[in-house]
């Protein structure tokens, strides 16, 4: 845990220098192409399109993919949410040396492959400067948006997945033996149906739900995302008064995949999508919690505040100026009171 993640996090740095815009763009048939974005909505609806790579990999290699350490690499961005999940589970299990982690930079084709350049695509003599070349490397005809996490495999020379949800369930169960903390289960099996149905709630209210909001581009899709982002909120705070975690004792899967929402909230998603009613830290029971997790042990070195508001910042449809906000002041190091609930075996 380094000094530097105890700070209270004012958000001061002129990041305008060296932040870029996003462009707009996809892979057709392979090929890098620019667009307006128009295929990401419909009537004016945000509409998340489904992962395209949904390989698995296995501990014994039944799937084709077996577990090994040192084949694997993960591409991340360090603003992305979905990616964050890959980090933080890739943190608390210990595979820090089993799987490589890439940290992927804005460019002016999208995703840049590499904040340090030139890149080695592992498993092969390719250096790339854009993710997007990695995709059809995997698959030449590629036609799709270009996203992150990334599991890539450098034995194949292929992207294995690209579905945050799937690769947090694979650094869960089929690294263990070269994992660090192999005893942390965070799907437990007595537990997974009330996970995935909370998930499930999660998912399409809170985690989508503030990207429905701030990427509508009518306003009755607009105030319907916001309405369902709040009430999940309120939903959520009562359940949190009740105990420690979102399944009672238990730290599961459900926390870890609400959390990087949750730390996004105050400084991103209230001003720039437009998800106002209230800041995080006027829910109480949220905040401590939220509080709660980023304090665990390995948690804040899996985080990274600056970055994140610097990623949706940069985005040119929402901010046009480039001018980013001074504000606000959070302390993530505030005392909770999470310890009045039973503490997590």
């Amino acid at each position: 845990m380094t000094a530097a993640s105890r700070k209270c996090y004012d958000f001061r740095k002129d990041f305008t220098k060296t932040g870029k815009g996003c462009t707009m763009g996809m892979l057709v048939d392979g090929k890098w192409t620019e667009d307006d974005g128009a295929s990401m909505h419909t009537g004016g609806r945000y509409d998340r399109k489904p992962s395209t790579f949904r390989n698995w990999v296995t501990a014994d290699g039944s799937s084709g993919f077996k577990a090994e350490s040192g084949r694997y690499t993960l591409y991340c961005s360090r603003g992305c949410p979905w990616a964050h999940r890959t980090i933080i589970f890739r943190k608390l299990k210990g595979l820090d040396d089993a799987i490589g982690l890439n940290f992927t930079g804005r460019g002016t084709e999208g995703t840049g492959i590499s904040e340090q350049l030139p890149h080695t695509i592992p498993g092969t003599d390719v250096s790339a400067t854009h993710l997007h070349e990695a995709y059809s490397l995997a698959d030449p005809h590629f036609t799709g948006r270009v996203t992150v996490p990334v599991l890539w495999d450098a034995a194949e020379r292929s992207i294995v997945n690209n579905e945050s949800s799937e690769i947090i369930r694979m650094l869960n169960a089929e690294f263990n033996a070269f994992a660090k903390h192999p005893e942390l289960d965070f799907y437990p099996e007595d537990l997974r149906a009330e996970i995935d149905e909370l998930n499930a709630y999660i998912y399409e209210n809170v985690n989508n739900g503030v990207y429905r909001a701030g990427f509508a581009l009518a306003q009755e899709a607009y105030e319907e995302a916001y309405d369902q982002v709040f009430a999940a909120l309120d939903t959520l705070e009562e359940r949190l008064g009740k105990h420690r975690y979102l399944l009672g004792d238990r730290l599961t899967e459900a926390d870890l995949r609400l959390f990087p929402t949750l730390i996004r909230f105050d400084m991103v998603y209230h001003y720039a999508f437009k998800c106002n009613r209230q800041h995080l830290y006027e829910y109480h029971n949220l905040d401590n919690y939220f509080r709660d997790l980023y304090q665990m042990p390995g948690m804040a070195d899996a985080c990274f505040p600056e970055e994140a508001k610097q990623g949706y910042w940069s985005l040119k449809r929402h901010n046009p100026t480039g001018i980013v906000p001074k504000g606000p002041v959070l302390d993530f190091w505030a005392p909770h009171d999470r310890d009045r609930f039973q503490k997590a075996a």
